[in-house]
């Protein structure tokens, strides 16, 4: 028996492509991903002016299947976290950020991330997989629907505010897992949110973060140049091997050159560089002015992000008045600092919380529990 094709694994040029061996027109592709993804339908039937006979072909050849939520939690601040199963007991989580005058959806690129951040509890769960293209855009694709279905289902909403906008006007790629080691999939899902017969995002309202994965942030440049965060951490080598290993593969004199080469196609003309502040570890005023020197030639803004704790860390959130401290001394340097006002903490939705359930290949939490088990 066949296995439907997924049809959310495509991007235009692939779906044309894949109708083609259908001896079908392109123009027929265009329709189905713009019934895909603008209305965000899974029935072939509903596609009213999509021919009769090629929907029939559709329904025995082919499914529109996002990952499936098992779990939906929402947190006092509105902040939404789905916990979505894709398969063989992996799960990712997808988070909505609702502001005054934007919707951001944080999507997960693999389950599991195999990179060991110190800080971030993903990392410490071990890493299963790669996630499809289907499965990432995916998560964009149910998310519109679900928050699409809760607006219009709300008591009081006025008849003219249904149409008022984009519920999710930003696309972050900062859920589990570390997006350019997942690279094809995750730019097949990229040209999906850019292209106007999908989502129709600007360039600017999409962020890729990597903890720093110089060919491919070279090869992001090249194929698909969105906005750039970089996850930096630290502000030396010798720390930021011990809190973001790939550094010891990827030093911080490469990753800046890298940051340099990218701006030359990006949509923003500035990196974005996380820090999280960690409590006696990197946020004292030596790493603050060792990161002024650090950035001096990447034309770039700081976004603080205060840790968010989770069982067995190891490690503290940095008191307020330290991370003012710290961001006076970039600020004082002329360098745009924000500190990032911590959102879902309550429903563990917040940045470096988000765990979801992974199968784990590498064995990573098997031999922390082994480790734990030798110091008791």
């Amino acid at each position: 028996m066949n296995i439907p094709v997924n049809l959310l694994d495509f991007d235009v040029d692939g779906l044309v492509a894949w109708f083609a061996g259908l001896g079908e027109k392109p123009f027929r592709a265009r329709q189905v991903m713009r019934w895909m993804h603008r209305e965000g339908c899974s029935d072939f039937d509903q596609m009213t002016d999509v021919a009769k006979s090629l929907r029939a072909k559709l329904k025995d050849i082919a499914v529109i299947r996002p990952p499936v939520p098992v779990r939906d939690s929402v947190s006092s601040d509105g902040t939404r976290k789905w916990l979505l199963d894709v398969g063989n007991a992996n799960a990712v989580e997808t988070v909505f950020i609702p502001e005054t005058n934007r919707g951001t959806l944080c999507i997960s690129s693999q389950a599991g991330c195999a990179l060991d951040c110190a800080f971030c509890s993903t990392g410490k769960q071990g890493f299963n997989r790669n996630l499809t293209a289907g499965e990432i855009i995916g998560q964009l694709w149910l998310a519109n629907n679900l928050l699409g279905a809760a607006r219009d289902a709300a008591a009081d909403l006025e008849a003219d505010e249904k149409d008022n906008g984009r519920i999710i006007s930003n696309v972050v790629m900062m859920g589990m897992g570390e997006p350019l080691a997942n690279f094809d999939n995750v730019v097949t899902a990229l040209r999906l949110m850019l292209d106007d017969h999908a989502y129709g995002l600007s360039r600017r309202r999409v962020t890729v973060s990597t903890s720093g994965i110089v060919p491919a942030i070279d090869r992001l440049r090249d194929e698909c140049p969105v906005a750039l965060a970089v996850s930096l951490h630290a502000s030396n080598d010798a720390l930021r091997d011990r809190l973001v290993p790939i550094n010891q593969k990827y030093p911080l004199r490469e990753l800046m050159a890298a940051c340099q080469r990218y701006l030359d196609r990006a949509p923003r003309d500035f990196i974005t560089f996380e820090y999280v502040m960690l409590d006696g570890v990197n946020d004292q005023d030596v790493h603050a002015r060792e990161l002024v020197a650090l950035v001096r030639d990447v034309p770039c803004k700081f976004n603080l992000i205060p840790f968010n704790p989770f069982p067995n860390s190891g490690f503290l959130r940095s008191p307020a008045d330290r991370i003012r401290r710290f961001a006076g001394i970039l600020i004082d340097a002329g360098i745009v600092t924000t500190t990032r006002k911590t959102r879902g903490d309550d429903v563990d939705a917040a940045c470096g919380q988000l765990a979801g359930q992974v199968q784990d290949k590498t064995r990573r939490t098997v031999r922390l529990k082994q480790s734990m088990e030798i110091r008791s």
